[in-house]
């Protein structure tokens, strides 16, 4: 991890929101990894892994969802620059233990600047699709822990969670 706390890049010396400026940076691979879970009775996680669901594909529905988000993030977050991404991806792997579902999405350009929200929203997006495809038999899912777990390129250097393993 480089750096320390820095001003906010989106305000002006008056306090006003703006969209920087980012023409005269540089264009580089920019990597951003981020992560969510979402907590479900044990019965409800049964249910999605062998695809009983009466929505149909739980898992694939909201893979599709996530990928789509991501290349929204601009429409959706105010002053988020629409990107031209090169890859999204995500994983949804089960923890029976836990009872939960986790959410990681990888996005990744090359340009002039980073990706860490078109990330947190593919993760958020999907968490919610879950949510939604299975809402019938489960109101308790609980959606929770979204964070950047890791990013690439630019001039703020690389990034990696303490809590990443």
């Amino acid at each position: 991890m480089t750096g320390g706390p820095t001003a906010l890049t989106h305000l002006g010396a008056a306090g006003e929101a703006h969209m920087v400026d980012v023409s005269a940076k540089d264009d580089t691979v920019r990597i951003a990894v981020a992560e969510g879970f979402v907590t479900m009775k044990p019965e409800t996680l049964a249910i999605i892994r062998d695809g009983n669901a009466k929505k149909g594909d739980v898992i694939g529905t909201a893979r599709i969802a996530g990928i789509m988000a991501a290349k929204q993030t601009a429409n959706l977050i105010p002053l988020c620059h629409p990107l031209m991404l090169s890859k999204v991806s995500i994983d949804i792997t089960e923890d029976a233990e836990r009872s939960m579902l986790r959410v990681e999405a990888t996005v990744k350009l090359t340009g002039k600047t980073g990706v860490e929200m078109e990330a947190l929203t593919a993760v958020s997006v999907t968490c919610l699709t879950i949510y939604d495809m299975a809402k019938a038999v489960d109101k308790t899912m609980e959606i929770g822990g979204i964070r950047v777990l890791e990013k690439s390129g630019g001039k703020s250097g690389d990034f990696r969670h303490p809590e990443r393993v």
